[in-house]
């Protein structure tokens, strides 16, 4: 394996606590929650829609996806600037980049926040392309996945994929490329597990096992 393509959301960034706390205030009106981290993995799931589902019981209306859609980074992007990056993430990013291999970042956040939130947090010299969502946020992985390794040139075959949620695994089987899970994040570790790739407590232990 020659290449990395990292998550950003609850892999590098460690920002579970904001986005519980985020929706925590966006259902308040609804009369659900508080959800706690744990109780948050419970319903969550991508795409995030589906999730919501789950916490309402019932399908998302007209329209509603998007209010929500909204509604949550109105919170989140005002509660996560005081999240920082994962313990142990720059170590990994600087070891990856000492051993001469190549990594990149590929995020369903909005491009734009994704760029930004990188560059202040000075890490964007590890990556050699950084892609976020250029499009409505929530949706699956996988064509955002093959369209950032075209970008790269690079031959899936060499590609690792590090992630927090079943999503990012199966983007990475739908290219052909690895992956290894993250259990610090969004996703219950017993979630992760089912899919059939190594799962990890820390970043640290990914590396060791590419």
């Amino acid at each position: 394996m020659t290449h990395i393509v990292w998550d950003w959301n609850g892999t590098l960034f460690h920002d579970i606590e904001a986005v519980v706390q985020a929706t925590n205030r966006l259902f308040q009106p609804y009369g659900i929650g508080p959800y706690d981290i744990e109780g948050f993995r419970e319903v969550y799931t991508r795409p995030i829609w589906v999730a919501y589902e789950r916490m309402l019981g019932r399908p998302l209306r007209e329209g509603e996806w998007e209010m929500l859609d909204r509604g949550f980074h109105e919170h989140y992007h005002s509660l996560m600037e005081a999240c920082q990056l994962t313990e142990g993430a720059l170590a990994s990013l600087q070891a990856w980049q000492e051993s001469g291999r190549t990594q990149s970042l590929l995020s369903m956040w909005r491009h734009e926040r994704l760029v930004g939130k990188v560059s202040e947090l000075g890490i964007d010299g590890h990556f050699v392309r950084v892609d976020g969502s250029r499009t409505s946020s929530g949706g699956h992985k996988a064509e955002h996945m093959v369209e950032h390794l075209r970008a790269l040139g690079i031959d899936p075959e060499k590609v690792v994929v590090i992630g927090d949620s079943v999503d990012d695994a199966h983007a990475a089987q739908h290219v052909g490329a690895r992956a290894i899970l993250y259990a610090g994040g969004m996703t219950k570790r017993s979630e992760l597990e089912r899919v059939g790739v190594p799962v990890v407590d820390r970043l640290a232990d990914a590396l060791d096992l590419i």
